[in-house]
């Protein structure tokens, strides 16, 4: 499997890689000056490190997606003309294609990496997640016992993060010996140095944490061969690799601005001309003339293991939607031993409830305390190891806090499975600092996600089964109260043993004539409880669950909104929850319903028991009742 394995080089393979680094440098400086944009100056000082990390590592150009590789990931995506030269000279990529297409609607060749491509494990360019992306394969490496090394390529100004401090601490807690992360230290980024822009001890802060380091000459593929092969020897280790921006070119070497900065076409022939290389542009811009634009997105693959679902439970009695999801997490390890199913946990275990499963099955649980950036960004890469992560964290946590790590879960294609509590204001006394009330709006801008707010206990028990059996991310949003099991007009359970989750229904818990309430999560039995009393008074008031608010089912909602009155009874901001996303389907398809009024969120709530909380936000059964009879005089 090993092109050059790990093991000492010979002179003829010292010589290879050395003059593979002056091509790939002048790759580099055709791709970026070709298409206008780019980072030559970073790429330049990581290229070194780039061939010999792909070269050393257990990784081939043959079999790039083996199961039991080896898996780098560049941190610093803005270097991918230096990784997308590093592959095509080493066989991984046609280095033809990237060069041509390099920042190229037509090609996959992207300004940042992309996962998919041959090499490239995790799509980078957010600046201080590639180490916690990296120590969740290392991890799930360890906790699959397949013996895959995982690299970590990253850039000096980006140690500055407190991701990346997250992300040590949990290497040494898990005693990952299979990671080695190396540092391009050029001491240069956008706005100057990096040891001025913001100072960062990066040797003292790794070996404080427990990290063995070593220094090396960035530019000495010798130098990073030897630490390569001295890093195998068994802990988290870090390679500082002194480089210099724009290395190869006099007129390049530590100019800080050729980080963003490409080269005039003269510039461009005089660089060749020290990197004693034919020029190549003329080439490149034909070939580039003929893409079009559009192309097939990089596949991935997360290995997704098939998973029973078990028996579902059935409950009677009055219980909250988090304890279902937890029970559910733990029936699902109990039906699945060979499963390698795991709960990530942020020092919440009985809160979110995992803390049946901790004491089940402790080997379950990754338990990383209150560092949520990592937490998010490490779920999300266990997942493409093959295993599938429950991370249950509160809705501001796991959602609000880390938006931008779920962002980049959405286009790695992650397969997450994200459980969310104390969502809405169910939370009370906790203030407004934990009422999460814009979780519907913001997964809504984000592609590549499910969200599953479920009503009562039985449906949380079918919603957590079906994610788990689902390739992709999939949030459930529970809230933090007991909430009473929801009921047909007849008394029986809606949600029966017979029912089986479909994303996107929307069911019809009460008839009605001309008025419904679409609402879903802890408001729903609010919902039927209004709608029950009134019926006692001769009002039928329709009820309908959009368990999927996000996506409910296009022709089932309008089917009732058309022509109809509707209140959109929700414990969150009214504007950017299901009654936008009503909005926009009614607006879209040309059917609109007599009148749609929100009843939802319409400032940060304040601090006392949930009811209480409810009545001040406007959002109580008295005002739903209120709301009803007012519509219905009009």
């Amino acid at each position: 499997m090993r092109s050059y394995g790990k093991k000492p080089l010979d002179d003829s393979r010292i010589q290879l890689l050395e003059d593979m680094a002056r091509r790939c440098r002048g790759d580099i400086l055709t791709m970026t000056t070709l298409s206008g944009s780019g980072h030559p100056g970073g790429s330049m000082s990581s290229i070194d490190i780039f061939l010999s990390v792909y070269a050393f590592a257990d990784i081939s150009p043959e079999d790039p997606f083996n199961r039991q590789r080896d898996r780098v990931v560049v941190s610093h995506g803005h270097t991918s003309p230096g990784v997308y030269a590093a592959l095509g000279r080493l066989g991984f990529i046609d280095i033809e294609e990237a060069i041509a297409g390099f920042r190229h609607p037509g090609t996959v060749f992207e300004g940042h990496i992309t996962r998919g491509i041959p090499g490239i494990e995790w799509t980078t360019g957010n600046l201080g997640q590639g180490l916690s992306a990296g120590v969740g394969m290392a991890l799930g490496s360890k906790l699959l016992g397949n013996g895959s090394h995982v690299y970590v390529v990253m850039g000096d100004a980006e140690q500055a993060k407190g991701q990346v401090a997250e992300a040590r601490r949990t290497a040494i807690k898990f005693n990952l010996k299979n990671i080695t992360a190396i540092i391009d230290y050029n001491d240069a980024q956008i706005s100057g140095k990096a040891s001025q822009i913001m100072p960062v001890n990066i040797e003292r802060e790794y070996k404080a944490s427990g990290w063995r380091v070593i220094n090396a000459d960035g530019h000495s593929i010798v130098a990073l061969w030897e630490a390569l092969l001295e890093a195998e020897e068994g802990s988290p280790t870090l390679i500082v690799a002194r480089t210099k921006i724009g290395k190869g070119v006099s007129f390049m070497e530590d100019e800080i601005g050729y980080h963003g900065v490409t080269l005039t076409e003269k510039q461009y022939i005089d660089a060749m001309s020290e990197l004693s290389l034919e020029p190549t542009l003329e080439k490149y811009k034909k070939s580039r003339k003929e893409l079009q634009p559009g192309h097939v997105r990089p596949d991935v693959d997360n290995y997704v293991p098939d998973v029973s679902m078990g028996i579902p439970r059935v409950y009677s009695e009055k219980t909250d939607n988090r304890s279902a999801a937890g029970k559910a997490i733990l029936d699902l390890v109990k039906s699945n031993p060979d499963v390698p199913l795991f709960a990530v946990d942020c020092d919440l275990l009985g809160s979110v409830k995992l803390d049946s499963l901790a004491t089940e099955y402790p080997d379950r649980i990754v338990e990383l305390g209150v560092q949520e950036h990592n937490a998010a960004t490490l779920s999300g890469s266990l997942s493409t190891c093959g295993i599938v992560p429950f991370f249950a964290d509160f809705g501001m946590f796991g959602i609000d806090e880390v938006y931008n790590q779920q962002r980049l879960n959405a286009i790695n294609k992650t397969n997450l499975k994200l459980i969310c509590t104390h969502v809405g204001i169910d939370v009370g006394e906790d203030g407004k600092t934990h009422h999460c009330i814009d979780y519907v709006g913001a997964m809504n801008n984000l592609f590549g996600w499910e969200l599953i707010v479920p009503g009562d206990p039985n449906q949380t028990d079918r919603a957590m089964r079906y994610a788990a059996s689902v390739n992709g991310n999939v949030l459930i949003a529970v809230g933090r109260s007991k909430v009473p099991i929801v009921t047909n007009e007849h008394g029986a359970a809606f949600y029966d043993a017979n029912y089986v989750f479909e994303y996107g229904r929307i069911d019809q818990i009460r008839t009605g004539t001309d008025l419904f309430i679409l609402s879903y999560g802890q408001l729903l039995h609010r919902a039927i409880k209004v709608s029950d009393e009134l019926r006692k008074e001769g009002i039928f008031v329709g009820v309908v669950n959009a368990s999927c608010p996000s996506d409910p089912d296009v022709e089932s909602a309008l089917s009732l909104i058309e022509d109809s009155k509707v209140i959109v009874y929700e414990d969150h901001n009214g504007r950017t929850g299901l009654f936008a996303v009503l909005s926009r389907i009614c607006a879209e398809h040309g059917r609109y319903p007599a009148r749609m009024i929100s009843l939802g969120i319409d400032d940060y709530a304040l601090s006392g028991p949930a009811e209480m909380i409810l009545e001040t936000s406007g959002i109580s059964e008295n005002h739903l009742r209120s709301a009803i009879i007012e519509m219905r005089s009009q």
